[in-house]
């Protein structure tokens, strides 16, 4: 619902007692579909099922280094291209630090990056993916 505001992992076992996921945008279909709610609704920010794999069994070379390589959909087990490819995903050219996402800005405070959200003009970057710690509280 619209007032529930959880942290990712919350997010996603609330998902999953319902029998359902976070969303997975792996076209750019969905994401346009995904987006065109969020604008209606005027939503200021979403979890994904998006998730950097950065825990046991993600030392694998496929995935390095995990902030270009190791992004996938937790919901799917889809892999998301590499964030170098800006041709690939949704990406926000902005953030925080005015850098590309996803940037893991908040690894300066010692907290990684490593889930995806969707930002409704966060950043006057349109709806556009971020990478967000996964303690921060989101519908």
């Amino acid at each position: 619902t619209r007032s529930l505001e959880v942290d990712w992992l919350d997010a996603r076992n609330i998902c999953r007692r319902h029998c359902m996921d976070a969303v997975s945008l792996e076209t750019p279909q969905e994401n346009d579909f995904v987006k065109q709610r969020i604008s209606r609704g005027n939503v200021r920010y979403i979890w994904t099922s998006g998730r950097k794999c950065n825990f046991a069994g993600c030392d694998r070379p496929d995935l390095q280094p995990p902030n270009e390589n190791g992004w996938f959909w937790s919901g799917s087990g889809a892999k998301i291209g590499p964030t170098s490819q800006r041709n690939t995903g949704d990406w926000s050219p902005t953030g925080g630090y005015n850098q590309p996402q996803p940037d893991n800005r908040e690894a300066a405070q010692g907290n990684d990056e490593s889930c995806l959200s969707i930002l409704n003009n966060f950043y006057n970057d349109g709806i556009k993916w971020h990478d967000v710690a996964c303690h921060h509280i989101k519908p």
